[in-house]
């Protein structure tokens, strides 16, 4: 719940744990009520991506770097429609944005959109606590939500949690739309005439990851998190891709049926983030909700099928449990683990040996971060390329 309110840059503010700890400050965007998971991101750029990035919807996120929104806000930079957090925290807003390509200011973007933040409070001691504490439910008040007779650790307590939420169809398109493939000119192929067709099942799917594909001369067609095995194959495609998304992939029992059919007909397979998740589970592996996650566009992973280190771009809550020392047995062929984050040795991609299927946990679309894991949509040509040959 928001009420917009000129000047709330002056309107005090609280932030409520659900373990009972509070920080005072003051609010920033939106005036209001919010709710949600509380998660802190070590990105010190890109925080317009990470507002409109589907897989934060329900979150509220903690930026650990000090100073934002120092280059306002642009048109061009959002990976969808809207921001999806569920809150915002910082310590130190721009005052005045300064960039060349800023339409506005982010805490005018965040009041546009009834985003409700908070600022002035210590994030590295808020950050430290979820550290040890882990990830939980949040409230940020303000303005009468603060003066209210009411219970504010109440209402925290009561809201819903992270485990066990099913998010995709929330967040995911409702009806299919095609990204042309990009010619050598730069010029969109006219539909049907791409080198590659991919069925993208969209779980939360952010705008530059078909673009990246679309770079490569592959026309997507983003299909709706609710697709079925037969609304995949009816677009005829190369390769079937699963996207990132917010929610527990416990609760993904539909992309779960559906991965396990594109593996049953052996169709090359790509999978970020929630599609890594899902695919751990296609091949009988279980998941887990991590302590408090990795979110950020500076976490170290190693291709372990190369040796090579990436810093890497994150947002994920839960985890894939497969075993790191072997090779496993599935009912689709033997699978390995093949990427792990150096921090703290969790499984950040799976592949097949035996078919062209692989998946990643991290974000290579770099929107926004670094570029070092681009290669993995040429590996998901690559394998296009094989099945066709």
């Amino acid at each position: 719940m928001t009420t917009s309110t000129r000047g709330a840059a002056k309107t005090p503010a609280v932030l409520v744990l659900e373990d009972g700890r509070i920080f005072r400050g003051r609010a920033y965007g939106a005036v209001g009520e919010t709710f949600g998971e509380a998660v802190f991101s070590t990105g010190m750029t890109g925080y317009q991506e990470t507002l409109t990035d589907p897989s934060y919807h329900r979150q509220v996120v903690v930026m650990t770097a000090p100073h934002v929104g120092n280059t306002g806000v642009n048109d061009e930079d959002d990976e969808s429609q809207r921001i999806w957090v569920s809150g915002y925290v910082v310590r130190d807003p721009a005052r005045v944005p300064s960039n060349w390509r800023a339409k506005r200011s982010l805490d005018a973007e965040l009041e546009r959109q009834g985003v409700v933040g908070i600022s002035g409070i210590d994030t590295r001691a808020l950050t430290r606590h979820l550290r040890e504490r882990g990830a939980m439910r949040v409230g940020i008040f303000s303005g009468d939500a603060v003066s209210v007779d009411s219970d504010l650790l109440a209402k925290v307590q009561a809201a819903p949690q992270m485990k066990g939420a099913n998010l995709s169809a929330e967040v995911a398109t409702k009806e299919t739309y095609v990204v042309p493939a990009i010619g050598p000119g730069g010029e969109a192929l006219p539909i049907g005439t791409a080198r590659f067709t991919v069925a993208a099942v969209d779980l939360g799917i952010k705008g530059m990851t078909p673009q990246r594909m679309a770079e490569r001369g592959i026309e997507v067609h983003v299909l709706p998190a609710t697709a079925t095995a037969e609304d995949v194959y009816a677009v005829n495609p190369d390769g079937v891709f699963f996207s990132n998304g917010p929610g527990d992939p416990a609760t993904a029992d539909g992309p779960v049926a559906v991965m396990q059919e594109v593996l049953k007909r052996r169709t090359p397979l790509f999978g970020i983030c929630f599609g890594n998740q899902i695919l751990g589970r296609a091949l009988g592996f279980g998941t887990y909700k991590l302590k408090y996650g990795h979110r950020g566009i500076n976490q170290p992973v190693q291709d372990r099928t190369t040796g090579k280190v990436e810093v890497t771009a994150h947002n994920h809550g839960f985890a894939v449990d497969a075993p790191l020392d072997k090779v496993s047995d599935t009912p689709y062929g033997r699978a390995e683990v093949s990427h792990v984050c150096l921090n703290d040795q969790v499984v950040e991609g799976l592949q097949l040996l035996d078919q062209p299927a692989f998946s990643v946990q991290y974000h290579p679309e770099a929107a926004a971060g670094p570029h070092d894991a681009a290669y993995l949509f040429d590996r998901f040509t690559t394998l296009m390329e094989g099945q066709r040959a």
